[in-house]
């Protein structure tokens, strides 16, 4: 009878170490105990051929698990610009993360008028007065995940757009007073 107790105690170690191994990694935590180390193991959207103007490429990931951005653009009194991006299903990456792409998490690159200005661990950004020359540009906050690859949906990169417009605190050549005299007065039009 104990060759038989042996048997069987060698078989129940055989289904506890099978039974063990097939669920390792399967619970919420991925066995570690750690939600975000389940997250970053799993592979997130897939990755596109097509590429930002740095060269990066896409990771698509469908509208519903998206991240979104929004940006705000607000003069401050020295000139200078605050910028506050909004976001949604999104959390920035501190430094020192590692280049993984985890869903809804990464960082957000600024673009003034298409030139990279800054990569931004958190919402808030002041834009010095003097990058923003004269006349109307374009501000664009674009998510990348912390691998590099920028969210995409629909095969467009998650990136929102705002028009910033700076003007000179000096009259231009065209409001001096004595050129406003020699010009003929401005044509009138009639409305009823």
């Amino acid at each position: 009878m104990s060759w038989m107790r042996r048997v069987l105690a060698v078989l129940a170690v055989c289904v506890l170490l099978l039974t063990g191994s097939a669920g390792c990694g399967s619970s919420d935590t991925g066995g570690t105990g750690e939600p975000e180390a389940r997250d970053s193991a799993t592979p997130v959207g897939r990755l596109l051929d097509a590429t930002d103007e740095e060269g990066r490429r896409y990771r698509e990931v469908d509208e519903e698990h998206a991240p979104e951005v929004g940006v705000e653009v607000q003069p401050d009194t020295d000139d200078s610009w605050d910028v506050r991006l909004t976001v949604r299903d999104f959390r920035f990456s501190p430094a020192g993360t590692e280049a993984k792409a985890v869903a809804g998490r990464g960082v957000a690159h600024l673009f003034l008028d298409g030139d990279l200005l800054v990569r931004l661990r958190g919402p808030e950004y002041r834009l010095a007065a003097d990058l923003v020359p004269r006349g109307t540009h374009q501000l664009t906050a674009r998510l990348y995940a912390d691998d590099g690859t920028a969210w995409a949906v629909d095969g467009e990169p998650v990136q929102s757009t705002a028009d910033i417009t700076a003007s000179d605190a000096e009259p231009t050549e065209a409001t001096q007073p004595e050129e406003i005299e020699d010009q003929a007065p401005p044509a009138r039009t009639a409305a009823r």
